[in-house]
């Protein structure tokens, strides 16, 4: 069997064999093994037995952790569990992403916080080849990563029509360290719900667990019929890159549905652009962010497995901005300044899209223009107006107002009012845009009380993806936070600021101390004589260079302990770090390995009718002088 090429999931990661550790002896001993399966040796006994026990399903064990399996056309391998995927024959499709024999290896993440994905084989092109041909032509292909005994066995059930798949035990970083937490042991295990009576012994030996077909992630033809019309719009660019704003409830299947978009188009352009607006639920970064990334390779699972770095992002500090209105739509007009429309660019909102939300949902399309806008709603249920263009156009946000209440006060507006910059101006009408209207239908569509994961257990995850970077020191051992050695940051090389709360400054330390912060540059100097710490009076909206834990506070040395996975190049440029309300998870504090007695910031004992035992909530919404 030889060396799989290099998989297409993005960012620094571990390349481990099956059932094996990443150490460089046991790499080497690998290699030596392929080198004797590619010169037909002899399968060992093991797999043998695997064979005559999984044929009927047509999964052949290879070796330790190694698999071959075929599917017949339109035949699907639904699945809980997580695997490396490499299509030797035929093709297949994974969430919108049609996978072809000799191309790169995928790793597939398909946990039980989520709906399973399926490999769906696809139909074979006609082909003038003989029988005898195809089957020289398939023996051909496998002969670079199976030995003599297990070629056999597969072509033996080779059918012309069939796809021929290599499925792999998948060993990554950032899933072992989630994993090392006890509540999430599990969440890469079969689901007993789905999981039929008799499951394949050879699969779940690789740690892919199958399950009911009827669960997994599905799209209906008016999806997959709107993503062919955004996807030959990428490809046309008649008025320019596309923007594609995408809408709705909650739970209707909106970050699906980016998904399956972005894999359909990465098939046919290199990237593609990602601003996500949704501080709540973000899809490539940590919770309560506004961000634009550029997307080259394929997401192929959920978003705490796909961790990547924005090209420019915000740190807004809470998962909800109902108390805070016009800040997100300053982040999100600061981070939009870095589109440069040179690639296509999907927009991901919230799912708050009532009262308040409906306006803000306004600000944002008078704001960013789409040129096409994906409105999901939930079938047989109250949804709320078809966002026309004229509906939108004639429509006042909190902070921009409707074309007909512009041209009725136009000659009304000072100088600073007149501004294209500013919020406060009157939303001009644009080019218009193309609504895209889609149902959703699948079971439990917008019913939150039947979602397979709250959604702050989400937040919980995509955070410890996050901090499983900092396992990038030994990728064979899970190394716990309490043994890391932190950053010293004096107080007065970076500003502080609380986002969520008022907070007296003599109680600023208390705040920092064990809190996730956002390490940013702002413009301002902030270097201080005083050895003291900086504080804003004011939250910026500034650039958010990555994340960290402080670990301590040194009162006496005057100085942070920050454990952050970002480079020094990077900390050279941060002088300002952002508290929000986003806490650290507490799977975090409740694991700490070697700590005898009482667990560090870990009580039992704890009373909310103490006086600033909870933070004051401060309502910020914004009054327009129309609703005064």
């Amino acid at each position: 069997m030889k060396q799989r090429q290099a998989s297409a999931r993005p960012g620094p990661s571990y390349k481990i064999r099956p059932g094996k550790s990443g150490s460089a002896k046991n790499k080497s001993a690998l290699a030596e093994r392929c080198k004797l399966a590619a010169a037909s040796e002899p399968a060992k006994s093991r797999a043998g037995t695997a064979h005559e026990e999984s044929r009927e399903r047509g999964a052949l064990l290879v070796e330790e952790g190694v698999c071959v399996i075929l599917l017949q056309p339109r035949e699907k391998l639904t699945f809980f569990g997580k695997c490396v995927l490499t299509c030797l024959y035929g093709s297949v499709k994974v969430l919108g992403l049609t996978i072809n024999s000799n191309e790169i290896s995928y790793e597939l993440f398909s946990p039980k916080t989520h709906a399973p994905l399926a490999i769906e084989a696809l139909k074979q092109k006609k082909t003038c080849k003989k029988s005898k041909e195809i089957r020289m032509e398939a023996r051909q292909l496998l002969r670079g990563y199976l030995s003599l005994d297990c070629r056999r066995a597969v072509m033996a059930n080779f059918k012309s029509s069939c796809s021929i798949l290599l499925l792999e035990r998948l060993e990554d970083t950032t899933v072992n360290y989630i994993l090392s937490h006890p509540e999430y042991s599990s969440i890469f295990g079969a689901d007993l719900k789905h999981t039929p009576a008799v499951s394949d012994p050879v699969l779940r030996s690789i740690g892919v667990h199958s399950c009911d077909p009827e669960a997994a992630v599905t799209m209906s033809a008016e999806v997959v019929s709107a993503a062919q019309q955004l996807v030959s719009a990428c490809l046309e660019e008649d008025n320019g890159c596309p923007i594609i704003l995408i809408c709705g409830p909650k739970n209707v299947g909106k970050s699906t549905f980016s998904r399956y978009l972005i894999n359909q188009v990465l098939q046919h352009i290199p990237c593609i652009d990602y601003l996500d607006c949704d501080p709540g639920q973000t899809e490539f970064t940590p919770p309560g962010c506004i961000s634009l990334l550029r997307i080259t390779k394929p997401v192929l699972g959920p978003p705490y497995t796909q961790q990547r770095d924005p090209h420019k992002m915000v740190y807004f500090g809470e998962v909800s901005c109902e108390e805070n209105l016009e800040r997100l739509l300053e982040s999100v007009k600061y981070v939009m300044t870095s589109y440069k429309r040179e690639q296509p660019l999907i927009i991901n909102t919230m799912g708050w899209v009532r009262g308040f939300g409906l306006l803000l949902l306004i600000d944002l399309i008078h704001l960013l223009s789409p040129s096409h806008i994906v409105q999901m709603a939930i079938k047989d249920k109250n949804a709320i107006e078809p966002l026309t263009p004229e509906y939108v156009r004639s429509s006042t946000g909190l902070m921009t107002k409707g074309q007909s209440q512009a041209q009725c006060r136009s000659l009304d507006l000072s100088d600073e009012e007149g501004q294209e910059d500013s919020y406060h101006s009157y939303y001009k009408a644009s080019r218009g845009y193309d609504l895209i209207q889609i149902e959703s239908s699948f079971s439990g569509a917008g019913d939150t009380k039947n979602i397979p994961c709250h959604n702050w257990i989400l937040r919980d995850l995509a955070m410890l993806g996050y901090i499983s970077k900092l396992q990038q020191f030994d990728p064979d051992q899970i190394i716990p936070l309490n043994a890391l050695l932190p950053y010293e940051v004096p107080f007065n090389a970076v500003a502080v600021r609380v986002i969520h709360a008022d907070v007296a400054p003599s109680h600023i330390m208390y705040s920092a101390n064990a809190s996730w912060v956002g390490l940013c540059h702002i413009l301002d100097d902030i270097r201080s004589q005083d050895s003291g710490p900086v504080l804003l009076t004011q939250t910026p909206i500034c650039d958010c260079l990555g994340f960290g834990i402080v670990r301590g506070v040194n009162m006496t040395k005057k100085v942070y302990h920050i454990l952050t996975p970002l480079p020094p190049e990077t900390l050279r440029q941060v002088n300002c770090l952002l508290i929000g309300s986003v806490s650290i998870p507490h799977s975090v504090f409740k694991h700490q390995p070697g700590v005898q007695g009482d667990v560090p910031y870990v009580t039992t004992e704890y009373d909310f009718s103490i006086y600033g035992s909870g933070k004051m909530k401060l309502k910020k919404h914004l009054r327009r002088r129309e609703h005064q």
